[in-house]
């Protein structure tokens, strides 16, 4: 018999409170929090905040946790390498963990085994990692992101990103020659378009106005891009565009950057989201649910392309080995069943929330890939207005019943539960949603 939320105290709790109360003296003001959740710990699907109260949790840390809080497996690998060796910098000297990860992630990532790989800490350090890899190689110095796109907050990686302007403002100037276009989205196609002509309209734009005007293409060293957008709210693109893109790229000789940090990883059903499209990039990053939770990212190549210099590019703790090890057993596990378990799972959690939509009119668009999947909320269904309001209501509520969701892009509900979730689990997760549905 499946578990289910149990909220034992008013929500913040006792200690919980004494704890928020440090926190706005301690903790910096700029770190998003939605609700207040103290988390002392957590098992499979479930975590508890000191209070004792327990929580379904439906975003995983935000889509990191894919095996699931503390999944014994890792943990017994974290366990048995941290009494090995803790940290040994693996761009100074060598260990057997980070070579044997390497050669697992050239096998997984789309295209030949032919590949290498840069590791650092975190999704923002792999882009970084990309960006410079990019403009080495091609002496190039233009970007070209998408508007909607999150790709980290280091300098670099915040010129890239054009998700929410609280994520740029005041840090200008940032870096130069970064050209953004209009990221396909079938839901809000832009200019009114039908949505079978966004395609077409994009790379149109693409390649008849940027590139006639302000990016000439052979100074264009990249074009980077989420499979799906994440903090953009959860966007699939039309099933022709990535291809589309592909063959643009490869016209101009344009390395093509896959941002696999949160659609990776076996979220969405495969591996790599990027596979639902059948295309191979240039360059993948990866981050979040490499490591089940602990800090990891990885920037993979064609070894070509990642010949750079000794000493071109360096950090001290990318790589780390205990991290190594828990994304060795992470992957396993994906491959053993998890990714299977995603698309099973997500699929009958898209179709329960699809039936959702027909009853709640401020549902305006279901839409995901496996168990990556967003819900956007809407004043109706006729207009499209984003009702952000709602959206924040509607995941507060949620969380006083003890199921923790999360937003992202302005007015959408990002589902994103760990991969091993079960059916039983989801049907307890969408009661309580529906639940707050009808209050709302």
């Amino acid at each position: 018999m499946s578990l289910k939320p149990e909220i034992k105290t008013q929500l913040p709790g006792p200690k919980a409170k004494e704890l928020l109360e440090k926190d706005s003296k301690y903790i910096s003001t700029s770190y998003t929090r939605s609700y207040p959740a103290v988390i002392e710990r957590g098992e499979g699907v479930w975590v508890y905040d000191v209070d004792g109260n327990r929580f379904l949790d439906v975003n995983a840390g935000i889509a990191v946790c894919a095996t699931g809080h503390a999944h014994p497996q890792v943990v017994k690998a974290i366990k048995e390498q941290a009494e090995k060796l803790l940290h040994y910098s693996g761009t100074d000297f060598y260990y057997p963990y980070q070579i044997e990860l390497a050669e697992k992630l050239a096998e997984i990532t789309p295209g030949s085994q032919n590949k290498r790989v840069f590791f650092s800490n975190s999704g923002a350090e792999a882009n970084e990692a990309a960006l410079k890899l990019a403009r080495y190689k091609t002496k190039r110095p233009i970007y070209i992101a998408f508007l909607g796109a999150f790709h980290g907050r280091t300098f670099g990686t915040v010129s890239l990103t054009a998700s929410k302007a609280v994520q740029r403002r005041y840090f200008s100037p940032l870096l130069p020659q970064v050209v953004h276009i209009p990221y396909p989205n079938p839901y809000r196609p832009i200019f009114g378009v039908k949505p079978e002509k966004l395609t077409d309209t994009i790379i149109d734009y693409l390649e008849n106005y940027i590139f006639k005007t302000i990016a000439p293409p052979e100074e264009v060293a990249a074009i980077i891009f989420e499979p799906i957008q994440g903090e953009g709210g959860y966007v699939i693109p039309p099933a022709d565009f990535f291809p589309k893109l592909k063959e643009l790229t490869a016209k101009y000789d344009i390395l093509l950057i896959d941002d696999e940090v949160q659609a990776g990883m076996g979220r969405t059903g495969k591996m790599f989201a990027i596979e639902h499209w059948g295309i191979i990039p240039d360059i993948v990053t990866i981050a979040k649910g490499i490591a089940s939770g602990l800090p990891l990212g990885a920037t993979v190549a064609r070894r070509s392309l990642m010949d750079w210099e000794p000493g071109t590019h360096a950090n001290t703790f990318g790589g780390n080995p205990v991290s190594c090890v828990a994304a060795l057993k992470t992957i396993e596990l994906l491959e053993n069943g998890l990714i299977e378990n995603a698309r099973v799972v997500g699929s009958y959690l898209k179709e329960e929330l699809e039936k959702l939509a027909q009853k709640f009119d401020f549902i305006g668009d279901v839409r995901g890939l496996g168990l990556m999947i967003g819900v956007e909320i809407v004043k109706d269904r006729m207009s499209k207005e984003p009702a952000p309001q709602i959206r924040n209501k509607i995941v507060n509520e949620a969380f006083k019943r003890g199921l923790l969701l999360l937003g992202c892009g302005p007015n959408t509900i990002r589902w994103s539960p760990p991969l091993i979730i079960k059916k039983e689990e989801v049907d307890i997760a969408l009661e309580i949603f529906e639940k707050v549905l009808q209050e709302i």
